[in-house]
């Protein structure tokens, strides 16, 4: 799949970090959805780039929500992207693939007693809907065809390698609980085997 567009974004969060990103549009990727993917740090010719798939989560990434980990995550991956060298692919796949009404239909089934997969199962859905087709074209078109992945899901490492990409290492991120997201998170690791220790405490993660 061919690089559309490619743009250089300087990126300033809330808690004040600053780093300078070139943001990169593609054409043709499978499911026709314009996902970008954030070159950050430096790679240089034969370096392996430290990866992240990220997906997108308005109420997390945008408005701060505390129900889940996504905001922090995204903060931490840019840090550690940018300090080794690597991309981020930001992918248009809200609630793990349902969608952003649904995920909230979900949040109002969670306030009644069900755990987040629980809530999805009872709208029709799957547990996690999301299909990183469209990432590994990604990857293949910046030609990252060796990398590290920056993830707790071992969904994600699985299905890249099926999509012919050799992770070559996988990494975790940091736990980013609270007490408003600590059931959340105990449900992506009994439910989907997520990499998370929770036995760090309840507490924001540094995003270090």
């Amino acid at each position: 799949m061919p690089v559309r567009t490619r743009v250089t974004v300087p990126l300033e969060f809330a808690d004040g970090y600053q780093t300078t990103a070139e943001v990169i549009t593609f054409t043709g990727l499978a499911d026709g959805k314009e996902h970008l993917a954030l070159a950050l740090g430096s790679c240089a010719d034969g370096d392996v780039p430290l990866v992240r798939m990220h997906s997108e989560c308005m109420t997390g990434d945008v408005f701060g929500s505390q129900r889940c980990d996504c905001g922090p995550q995204l903060r931490e991956a840019v840090e550690r992207i940018a300090t080794t060298g690597g991309y981020l692919l930001y992918l248009r796949q809200e609630g793990r693939g349902i969608g952003l009404y649904a995920k909230l239909d979900a949040y109002a089934l969670q306030d009644l007693g069900m755990d987040t997969y629980e809530a999805n199962r009872a709208l029709g859905h799957g547990d996690d809907e999301r299909d990183y087709t469209a990432a590994a074209q990604m990857l293949d078109a910046l030609g990252a065809r060796s990398i590290d992945l920056l993830t707790n899901n071992p969904d994600k490492s699985s299905q890249l390698r099926d999509l012919g990409v050799e992770v070559r290492s996988v990494r975790p991120t940091g736990v980013h609980a609270s007490a408003a997201n600590v059931r959340y998170l105990q449900a992506k690791v009994s439910h989907t085997q997520h990499t998370i220790d929770l036995g760090v405490g309840v507490g924001l993660a540094s995003a270090s």
